[in-house]
């Protein structure tokens, strides 16, 4: 490991990530077509009269993002989620997602009423970075510039001096770097050292983890790779470096999807949640899109290339949540405040970026 990229480990992280998933009710809804066209047609009636916008992540049900497409709403990865729905007219945002993504929205617009059809869902990056050890962790390391994924909670974010989403994450680090700042990286390691590793930066790692990126492995995709040799490999850098580094492209979710429409392959192996391909066939209707295979398989796999967490928001729950004002979305004024600045700083480096 280079002196300049060091990972504190902390097993007891991926048990908490454990107790939660088990203690959490699970699964998607199952729904016959009929139901579905009536659900649809109370949530859109729903969204006009509420003065509601639905914003869906690139990971949820299909079904979800259709909605949110014909509803003038949008599909996105969280950073452009969140500037979607700090823009919109509309008075109350429906955040289709997991939890993070609705108190980002909070915080971002608290003047704005934020629904999410469960306050379940939420992300092992979240939950295996608890506010107070993580705060505990920077006191600790008082030298260095706090720097975390957008993967987490208001509070974490408000102990961090930047937030981060994987598609400005590079230049926002290389940025610091150039600045001659050591960087305090939170939760993905994953994430933080290829971001390590294409920067150079002086880091410090915690020690998270994505459950769903994480069980993907290189000998499955260079199995399938041989089956399909002229596909090419999309990776998310939330993956092992072993996967890394034999992807043809490596981004963000909007990244991955991008590269699928410049890649002259006509096949891709997608290594990343399996909702992605409802925005990437719309992309590349032509090409081939090949699911990366897990470490898991049958019973003994913890995600098979869905997150469990997105997987908690239906139609159901949707419409619930519009009809009663149900899971509405609050965060203490103070720790907003506080988290905004990293926010802040975040949304404007992009918009510096001229994109």
């Amino acid at each position: 490991m280079s002196d300049r990229l060091q990972l504190v480990e902390n097993p007891d992280q991926r048990k908490v990530v454990e107790e939660y998933l088990n203690r959490v009710r699970l699964g998607p809804e199952e729904l016959d077509d009929q139901r579905i066209a009536e659900l649809q047609a109370r949530i859109k009636q729903q969204l006009i009269e509420k003065n509601a916008v639905l914003i869906a992540h690139y990971y949820t049900n299909p079904l979800i993002q259709a909605l949110a497409e014909e509803t003038g709403g949008v599909v996105s990865d969280s950073l452009e989620m969140a500037r979607f729905g700090k823009t919109h007219s509309a008075q109350t945002l429906v955040v289709a997602g997991v939890k993070f993504m609705g108190e980002t929205a909070k915080i971002l617009t608290p003047e704005k009423r934020v629904l999410m059809p469960t306050l379940e869902a939420t992300c092992s990056l979240d939950v295996g970075c608890p506010a107070d050890e993580f705060s505990a962790f920077c006191d600790q390391h008082p030298d260095r510039t706090v720097v975390v994924y957008a993967n987490t909670s208001a509070a974490v974010k408000a102990r961090a001096d930047w937030v981060v989403t994987s598609s400005i994450a590079l230049e926002v680090v290389e940025y610091l770097d150039s600045m001659g700042e050591k960087i305090l990286w939170a939760p993905d390691k994953y994430l933080g050292g290829y971001v390590q590793k294409q920067t150079g930066a002086d880091m410090l790692l915690w020690d998270g983890s994505c459950i769903v990126h994480e069980e993907f492995k290189a000998k499955g995709i260079n199995e399938l790779k041989a089956v399909h040799p002229d596909a090419a490999v999309l990776v998310h850098p939330e993956s092992p470096q072993a996967v890394i580094d034999i992807a043809d492209a490596v981004g963000s979710t909007s990244q991955l999807i991008t590269a699928a429409t410049k890649l002259p392959h006509s096949k891709m192996i997608v290594a990343t949640d399996q909702g992605i391909f409802f925005k990437m066939q719309q992309a590349v209707p032509d090409k081939q899109l090949l699911v990366a295979p897990t470490g898991g398989s049958g019973a003994t796999c913890r995600s098979c290339a869905n997150c469990p967490w997105m997987g908690m928001n239906g139609l159901e729950n949707l419409l619930a949540a519009l009809e009663k004002g149900s899971n509405e979305v609050f965060v203490d004024a103070e720790i907003g405040a506080q988290a905004m600045t990293s926010l802040g700083r975040m949304l404007q480096f992009r918009e510096q970026q001229g994109s």
